[in-house]
């Protein structure tokens, strides 16, 4: 086998990047993720449990802020600040935020809003 092939099957055993097909549609965020809670962490942040009502309005244990659907993005603002936005990838009941620099944040979605925020 040549150095060449050789290569060729060792790139086919690398991990793939994930590819744009694999990011949920705004539909797909809507019906994952509007009306239900997320229970996750994201890289620059830490720790997070936010229910998305069907208004559009966010709500955390002791803060609040909205979100919206902006092409197949979710966008999420806090406390007057400009809306920051992720591309979204939706598993079963886990979801991963996809920011420019990858993969910045994951959750579990649960179903409806069970800490009455």
């Amino acid at each position: 086998m040549t150095p060449a092939r050789i290569l060729l099957c060792l790139a086919a055993l690398l991990p793939i990047p994930a590819l744009a097909q694999d990011l949920a549609s705004a539909e797909a965020i809507r019906a994952a993720i509007v009306g239900n809670t997320v229970r996750g962490s994201m890289v620059a942040s830490g720790g997070f449990t936010e229910y998305y009502a069907p208004d559009g309005s966010i709500h955390g244990p002791d803060y609040s802020g909205q979100w919206s659907i902006d092409g197949n993005r979710m966008c999420f603002g806090y406390d007057g600040n400009p809306a920051s936005c992720w591309a979204v990838r939706v598993t079963g009941r886990s979801v991963v935020w996809v920011g420019s620099g990858g993969d910045e944040g994951t959750g579990t979605i649960l179903s409806g809003n069970p800490n009455n925020y």
